[in-house]
């Protein structure tokens, strides 16, 4: 069951781990809608959940998803440890320093570290 949390003032849907996979548009869009529906900023999505043409960056997957949530104004937090994914793929190494770079999509470690991204 996904969970409001407020981060620094921030209202934040934090998905559980053990929730079904996002596997396009209509699985973000769902998130979407609840994340809207609540209140939420943000919406933070467990590693886990994402397929892995996710991380695959020629499946048009990511972009899809991240596009999105660009096009609904909600914040997407990808929660948890990618370092395989970045050590196999140098364009998902870009894609990633890209988007911690904005203010649309981050790809943080854990909780803590996105409290941190979020904090004034």
């Amino acid at each position: 069951m996904n969970t409001l949390q407020d981060i620094h003032g921030t209202t934040v849907m934090v998905c559980p781990p053990d929730g079904p996979l996002l596997l396009g548009e209509r699985d973000a869009t769902d998130l979407i809608g609840e994340g809207t529906y609540n209140g939420a900023t943000w919406v933070a999505v467990p590693v886990e959940r994402f397929a892995e043409d996710f991380f695959w960056l020629s499946t048009r997957m990511a972009g899809d998803i991240v596009q999105k949530f660009a096009q609904y104004r909600l914040g997407l937090v990808v929660l948890g440890d990618i370092s395989a994914h970045l050590e196999a793929s140098s364009a998902l190494r870009d894609f990633v320093r890209e988007c911690n770079r904005g203010t649309q999509v981050w790809f943080v470690a854990d909780t803590e570290a996105l409290a941190a991204r979020l904090a004034p």
